[in-house]
């Protein structure tokens, strides 16, 4: 098949060539996102390539059948900026990526824990100054505390193994209860209680007209006074002004994520030589308790390597059959 893929970094190209080099597709990359404005570069191919902030909405994907394209492959787990009904209705298949290393994200996250609650953002500008001074840089033990964990997919099932090993008490929220996660000694709550018990919360759900601002001023209510939160997962699970109002009345008392509600215009590129003009991202920033990545929590060797491999399979089975095993 000819295949266009968008929003392509340098870093996933050599992972990308590697999986494609024997399929027998054609493949081409561009850093351009999807959008109204770049669909008709698809014109003559048979698949496109996306990723998280390429926008496929009714009106792109009605283009993308206009131009012949037959497949959209996803190079990631969620499907929240495409719109499926509407590619149904023009024949469109969508295939995903449904796992590429859980343990990658989970990883991650757990590293945001660690930088927030042991200020190693704060201590490593310190001493890079010559400044060893220990004020402000007081933490606690992760031994003992309450993790709720929104979410136990595979993601969240290996997060809260992570935490169990840390001897944490692990509080979990999703309709469908993770086996593995009973065995390990996770408890399964309802929301409002899980909020109101943890110490630490992380979110590991996927986004959803129910999940949309999950974490706004009720549910930033409901927590204990000096919350460390967690996103990882959707950056529109939390209502970021509610957030920063919570932050600044000392109710949270950190925050740390890797995903934005709008980090389409800004993620993924040098933003560094422009002004920002993201009031609330930029808010954000000037808190000490705050620490953002730039949507990176996938980003190992392994997970690339995965991804490439699962999307140029899901690619190859729909030319093949007309069907994948990860097709939606």
């Amino acid at each position: 098949m000819k295949v266009l893929c968008y929003s392509t970094r340098k870093d996933e190209i050599p992972f990308m060539e590697q999986a494609f080099a024997d399929s027998g597709h054609q493949v081409k990359f561009i850093d351009s996102h999807l959008d109204i404005t770049t669909v008709r570069l698809a014109e003559g191919v048979e698949a496109v390539c996306v990723f998280v902030n390429d926008q496929v909405d009714a009106q792109v994907i009605e283009a993308l059948a206009e131009c012949g394209v037959q497949l959209i492959a996803l190079r990631c787990a969620g499907f929240n900026n495409v719109d499926l009904e509407a590619a149904r209705s023009q024949g469109i298949a969508v295939v995903r990526v449904p796992a590429y290393s859980p343990y990658a994200v989970a990883e991650h996250t757990v590293g945001l824990i660690l930088m927030l609650n042991r200020h190693l953002h704060k201590a490593y500008n310190r001493v890079r100054e010559g400044n060893f001074v220990l004020d402000g840089l007081l933490g606690f033990d992760l031994h003992g505390k309450t993790v709720a964990v929104v979410g136990t997919g595979e993601i969240g099932a290996v997060f809260c193994r992570i935490m169990v090993g840390f001897g944490c008490r692990v509080v979990a929220v999703d309709p469908h209860q993770n086996a593995d996660c009973l065995a390990s000694g996770v408890q399964y709550m309802a929301l409002d209680e899980a909020l109101a018990q943890a110490d630490i919360i992380s979110l590991h759900c996927p986004l959803l007209p129910q999940t949309h601002h999950l974490i706004d001023d009720r549910t930033l209510s409901l927590m204990k006074p000096g919350v460390m939160l967690i996103n990882t997962s959707r950056g529109a699970l939390v209502d970021t002004a509610a957030v920063i109002g919570g932050l600044k009345r000392g109710h949270v008392g950190s925050f740390g994520i890797d995903v934005y509600e709008e980090e389409a215009a800004l993620f993924f590129e040098d933003n560094s030589d422009r002004v920002i003009t993201d009031d609330l991202l930029m808010r954000l920033t000037t808190f000490p308790n705050v620490v953002i990545t730039g949507h990176q929590a996938f980003m190992t060797k392994e997970a690339l390597e995965n991804i490439s491999d699962t999307t140029c399979a899901n690619i190859s089975a729909f030319e093949s059959t007309g069907r994948a095993d990860n097709q939606l």
